[in-house]
């Protein structure tokens, strides 16, 4: 796989991760409160990507970042943390197999941000995808 398709090899990787997470967390949150479930999911990944730094020695010192690098990663970090609260809550009540899709509405969200924020342009045929996902979204969650 070359460098310039390696992107597309780890987001294919996250999207089966993040399927996996909504169907062991449908099961973990069951009978416990959804923020404590959040808060059990966040320790596992603080533990386990600290030991993944330390053994693969990528440890430098964060203090040595940039205060935009903090700002803006601490702004991600809350946002995540917000979004995981939501996710959690919603797959406690809610079925996996309609609140992931409406989760995934995020898409949509992130190509609309990335044009207003970060001046990207996607393609007529970018946006026709983007309007497909919205589209799918929209038939999963309208009731029957």
């Amino acid at each position: 796989m070359t460098s310039s398709h390696s992107w597309a090899f780890w987001a294919l990787l996250s999207a089966v991760f993040a399927a996996l997470t909504a169907i062991f967390a449908k099961v973990g949150v069951q009978g416990v409160d959804s923020d404590l479930a959040t808060l059990i999911r966040t320790m596992v990944i603080i533990v386990v990507l600290s030991l993944f730094i330390a053994f693969t020695g990528k440890w430098t010192n964060p203090f040595a970042l940039p205060g935009r690098t903090w700002l803006f990663l601490g702004l991600s970090g809350l946002a995540t943390g917000a979004s995981w609260v939501c996710y959690f809550r919603a797959l406690q009540i809610g079925d996996a197999s309609k609140v992931a899709p409406i989760d995934k509405l995020s898409l949509v969200l992130v190509a609309l941000f990335a044009v207003a924020f970060l001046g990207e342009r996607p393609s007529l045929r970018e946006w026709g995808g983007i309007a497909m996902v919205a589209g799918g979204v929209l038939v999963l969650a309208i009731r029957r």
